[in-house]
């Protein structure tokens, strides 16, 4: 990364530095194997601002827009930044419920969908929502003008992102970023990272997550090249980053589990036989993985961990030891600083966002001095000198039996050291006689009885091993590989 791309004002300036420095370098590749250079991107980026800008849309207004990962979101995200709009992208899993609640909060100049995407009718969801002039169908093409129409690309550090959690169990809350608080990330990441201009990145999560805009600021400052896909499917996704000849393969536990998954069937063959690393997030990872990943497909898993409001504050590097990359989420990231209160991590950083939409959330979400409670446990763990972030768990994923605090990712992790267990998740369900039971939700064979002497023989106290266990095919998932544990407990309340 050279430094004058790493002191771009914005992400439109970093778009028009990187055109002129590698015009001609591709930057996306899609399932159809269209290819999208770097001077592509900016000069179609250009004429649909021009396009936005002839329908209405200034700078400061919000867009919100729900799409697959294509190469015409990249080009959405490329022209919004240059008219200086408050993008808002919002994860096609979102239905009316959350994304009515965003648009009543947020209050977008346009909503922009595709018509039907994967068998919903998103047109019909967001007229209902905002109304039929307020809606563009991008699946019947974007509109566009002349680049020499629109007014100066204006800058500045104020916000041009909003982001909203998940609200899974309360309204969406909705995270204000700016181009800098985006680029820092970047920064951080790709130099933990090391990307190179010649990577190839498989961007298997959806692009309309925070990390989405991240990797593209992390592609346009190293000149990487972006393998996308509309949606992860092992049987089409793997086999495309084979061919592409992947060499960064993302991005978190549930799709590193299907890259082994795929290496398993082949084992005398390299499923990517180019691939350095494996960047993950979004998803605690379990220490097993990370050795079962490194022995067989040959590259460590570099783990990060963030949140949406202050997202990758941790990264691994290659150069980590194994003992730190399989039992840590990596080193705070330069700039980040954390402090542990109460067993919970609390940050600043210069990727923390600006404060919540809805301003009467921040008394809460911020401490009195200034740091950001990140409702997840951690402890600073101090390795060959460095010291590392373990994450411990949730403020909130505590299962309190007894008065006594069971960690349920200390005996998720255990469990998927078992050689029957697939995929494991431990929710804490309501009790008459103890306030709360363990309850074991898992992919794979074993019975209670086996699982209560496998997890003894691991040393866990009694106390803290399941009382119920749940044989499931698959856990649900968000996009980003999360568990939703919130569901589970709904079904076996």
């Amino acid at each position: 990364m050279t430094q004058h791309m790493l002191e771009a004002a914005s992400l439109w300036e970093l778009i028009e530095k990187r055109a002129d420095e590698t015009p001609d370098a591709p930057m996306v590749v899609d399932e159809t194997r269209a290819i999208l250079t770097f001077r592509n991107f900016r000069d179609a980026a250009e004429r649909l601002a021009a396009g936005l800008y002839e329908q209405g849309i200034r700078a400061g207004m919000v867009v919100t827009w729900i799409l697959p990962t294509t190469n015409e979101a990249f080009v959405l995200v490329g022209a919004l930044s240059r008219l200086g709009a408050i993008q808002n992208p919002v994860l096609p899993i979102y239905r009316e419920r959350e994304v009515g609640f965003i648009a009543e909060q947020c209050k977008p100049a346009l909503l922009i969908v595709p018509a039907v995407y994967r068998e919903f009718d998103f047109e019909s969801m967001a007229t209902k929502i905002v109304g039929e002039e307020r809606v563009l169908v991008a699946d019947r093409g974007f509109p566009e003008g002349d680049p020499s129409s629109l007014p100066a690309h204006e800058g500045g550090d104020v916000v041009r992102w909003l982001f909203y959690t998940s609200g899974s169990t309360a309204d969406p809350k909705g995270a204000q970023h700016t181009d800098g608080t985006i680029m820092a990330t970047a920064r951080g990441m790709g130099a933990r990272l090391g990307m190179r201009a010649d990577d190839r990145n498989g961007l298997a999560f959806p692009f309309t997550h925070i990390a989405g805009p991240i990797w593209l600021a992390t592609c346009l400052m190293t000149g990487h090249c972006h393998l996308i896909v509309a949606a992860f499917d092992p049987p089409t996704t793997i086999p495309f980053f084979q061919e592409q000849k992947v060499t960064v393969a993302g991005s978190g536990t549930i799709f590193h589990m299907a890259y082994l998954t795929a290496q398993r069937a082949q084992p005398d063959e390299p499923l990517f036989p180019n691939v350095r690393n494996f960047p993950g997030g979004g998803a605690p990872k379990p220490p097993q993985l990370f050795f079962d990943m490194k022995n067989e497909m040959h590259a460590p898993i570099l783990s990060g961990y963030g949140l949406t409001e202050a997202p990758i504050l941790t990264m691994a590097s290659a150069d980590d030891p194994d003992d730190a990359l399989a039992n840590t989420e990596g080193r705070p990231m330069d700039g980040v600083d954390l402090r542990i209160v109460d067993g919970e991590i609390r940050a600043k950083a210069p990727q923390l966002m600006k404060g919540y939409l809805d301003e009467s959330l921040n008394a809460d979400a911020f401490d009195e001095d200034g740091y950001f409670r990140t409702g997840d446990l951690g402890t600073l763990r101090f390795i060959e000198g460095r010291g590392y972030v373990v994450i411990t768990g949730r403020v909130k994923d505590i299962i309190i039996r007894k008065g006594e605090n069971i960690s349920a990712k200390e005996v998720e992790d255990l469990l998927f050291t078992h050689p029957n267990v697939k995929d494991a998740a431990v929710i804490g369900l309501p009790d008459p006689s103890s306030g709360e039971r363990a309850c074991a939700v898992i992919v794979g064979e074993l019975t209670l009885e086996q699982m209560g002497a496998f997890l003894s023989e691991k040393g866990l106290r009694k106390q803290a091993i399941p009382e119920q266990i749940e044989i499931v095919d698959v856990l649900p998932r968000n996009p980003a590989g999360k568990v939703l544990k919130q569901d589970l407990r709904k079904q076996y309340a």
